[in-house]
């Protein structure tokens, strides 16, 4: 229900896994739409996109087939924190995506509002179209978006809506808050966008994409399209003048808007109240397309009355006849606490039910599809009986999302970030088919194409790899001077070709010319080069990590029952018997987790379980 980034993913999946699926969208002309800023990925997104595409997800490849520019971010810091960001066709990216979901076996489309769901007995049966009569299912994944009794401000005018143009979904959160499910509101935003020809753009700055650009999906080579260059301007003492002027005009500073807006997304006028100690935040101006004509000033989202919208772009340079198409608008709508789902994403309350995406309080077109994946393969396999699939923290960022939101929840639109992960030294965007592409094709997502592809660049790897852990260089002149053509230090005594490889000047190429028997190093693929180059470099830190994992999952493999009853527990305070019953914890480690259970907690609960094993009974569920 809801065909979004995260609806699409879902259906997609369960698709390929084999199951009959149905796409249910309000408007089927709006599948995967960009509602605002047309890009994909950025800092932790582009790690979220790349596993993604490892485990057979779409998103990947859809930016490569319709991005206009890809910059990867971060590239003066380590490969760690390195993430990949593409400006892609505002109307291409929706129409091949509907396309991909059209043509996709075993998946049907159905335009239509759906006001409820079908229960029986405890569990989820199907759906009531906005039409009549129910459709059954076994199975349903909520992904609704922005839709749920949505509400569009702009200045001190509202209007229903789940984005601008589409109505919104009113019926389907009365009877979730029938079924117990906490709703919340939430609160987004956009800019206004502006018509390109009456802008000054060649008095501004060009930022230009990469040279040789890093793409999201592993089996892609080359952009598809032509590539465009974006932008920069900032903001000004007048648009920061103009903006304290009309405060009483932003609906947020008005009272009108109840809902918690994005921390790190904040609208301009947040900005300027929060920072007033800034004179200036930069703006870029991003092209939405190859044939769009419209610009997004990225750094701008207001809600501000479209008069005083015009007057405050006019102040930035480079818009001073700037023309708004479109104005900016806020958001708010309703979204379910996390906290009532498993770590699979199915509701606690509910069975059958999923939750993927904004319902879940999340922000962002990357946290979205990235659950719905994970969703639409558990509803596959609840209705085949298999037991779900769990990702933990350790194993990819899409474990860290999903654990942060059934473990602590959210009070504000979560955005990730790569201090999320504790592990982030090994969930890099660049392994992420190392780590994720053998679980996707176990899974039965990950195509034949795709595995020979994944299993001729793992081969290159590890046999570059046992290469370079069997090769010595032995201390001579000949190669002393070779190393000091490379501007490196000489040999004092015999080392590993993987140990030099570590020096920050040695590339490679660079160490193949040192060795006959390392020559094979300079015809390896880019990708598996990059990749036994990193490995080089990160060994060290990686094998402390390594440590470091195992012992955090010595605690997710002490399982929790389902049923515990915690309120029965001897030697719990009465703050852990609370937090331990609303988040009911599938493990040990993820009690750790959860907000208010201290270590003493811990130490009851870990000795019960143990007393659990001992005494017979079952201490964990399969």
């Amino acid at each position: 229900m809801g065909a979004g980034h995260a609806g699409c993913e879902a259906a997609l999946a369960a698709a390929r896994l084999g199951a009959s699926c149905l796409l249910v969208t309000i408007n089927s002309d709006h599948i995967a739409t960009l509602s605002c800023n047309p890009a994909v990925g950025g800092l932790a997104k582009g790690h979220l996109v790349r596993e993604l595409d490892a485990l057979g997800g779409e998103m990947g490849r859809n930016t490569d087939a319709t991005g206009i520019q890809f910059r990867l971010l971060n590239r003066g810091k380590g490969p760690a924190v390195w993430s990949s960001r593409a400006q892609v066709d505002i109307d291409r990216y929706p129409r091949r995506m509907r396309g991909v979901c059209l043509a996709q076996p075993n998946l049907w489309l159905l335009e239509s509002e759906v006001r409820g769901l079908v229960v029986h007995q405890g569990r989820v049966a199907g759906i009531l179209p906005a039409r009549g009569g129910e459709i059954a299912a076994r199975s349903v994944v909520l992904t609704t978006g922005t839709f749920l009794r949505g509400v569009i401000h702009v200045g001190l005018t509202q209007t229903p809506g789940g984005r601008l143009g589409d109505p919104p979904a009113d019926s389907l959160p009365v009877q979730l808050g029938e079924l117990s499910l906490r709703l919340g509101r939430l609160k987004t935003g956009t800019t206004p966008r502006l018509d390109a020809r009456s802008l000054d753009l060649d008095s501004l700055p060009e930022q230009p994409g990469d040279d040789q650009p890093r793409l999201f999906s592993f089996l892609s080579r080359a952009p598809a399209l032509p590539q465009r260059v974006c932008w920069l301007s900032h903001t000004t003492e007048a648009t920061h003048q103009i903006i304290r002027e009309n405060l009483d005009q932003a609906p947020m500073y008005a009272g009108r808007i109840t809902g918690v807006g994005a921390r790190y997304c904040p609208s301009i006028e947040d900005k300027v109240v929060r920072f007033a100690h800034k004179d200036s935040h930069q703006i870029f101006l991003e092209p939405q397309g190859l044939d769009s004509g419209l610009i997004y000033p990225n750094g701008i989202p207001t809600s501000l009355p479209l008069d005083v919208q015009r007057r405050m772009v006019r102040t930035l340079p480079g818009c001073q006849n700037a023309f708004i198409v479109r104005p900016g608008y806020a958001i708010e709508y309703d979204y379910s606490d996390p906290r009532d789902l498993w770590p699979w994403l199915e509701s606690k309350l509910l069975a059958g039910l999923f939750l993927a995406g904004q319902i879940n309080g999340t922000s962002g077109y990357e946290e979205a599809a990235a659950q719905g994946l994970w969703a639409g393969i558990n509803a596959v396999r609840r209705v085949r009986g298999q037991e779900p699939v769990v990702l933990d923290r350790s194993q990819a960022y899409l474990g860290v999302l999903i654990d942060d939101l059934v473990t602590r929840g959210t009070q504000e639109p979560y955005r990730m970030f790569t201090s999320r992960a504790e592990f982030r030294l090994t969930l890099r965007e660049d392994n992420a088919d190392l780590r994720l592409t053998p679980l996707g094709r176990e899974l039965g997502l990950v195509e034949d194409a795709r595995w020979a592809v994944f299993c001729a660049k793992r081969g290159q790897i590890d046999q570059a790899w046992e290469l370079l852990q069997q090769v010595r260089l032995n201390p001579s002149a000949a190669l002393n001077d070779r190393l000091a053509a490379l501007n490196s230090a000489p040999l004092r005594r015999p080392l590993r070709a993987e140990e030099l490889l570590r020096r920050p000047e040695m590339g490679l190429a660079d160490l193949a010319s040192l060795h006959p028997a390392l020559a094979g190093l300079a015809r390896l693929e880019p990708q598996a080069a990059e990749q036994v180059a990193i490995r080089a470099a990160y060994a060290g830190y990686e094998e402390r990590e390594r440590e470091q994992v195992e012992r955090f999952r010595s605690r997710e493999q002490v399982a929790i029952p389902p049923d515990m009853d915690y309120q029965d527990l001897p030697g719990l305070s009465h703050e852990a018997r609370e937090k331990l019953s609303r988040v009911r914890p599938a493990s040990l480690g993820q009690a750790a987790r959860i907000s208010g259970v201290t270590p003493a907690a811990l130490a009851v609960l870990s000795l019960h379980l143990h007393a659990r094993a001992r005494a017979g009974r079952p201490a964990a569920v399969d």
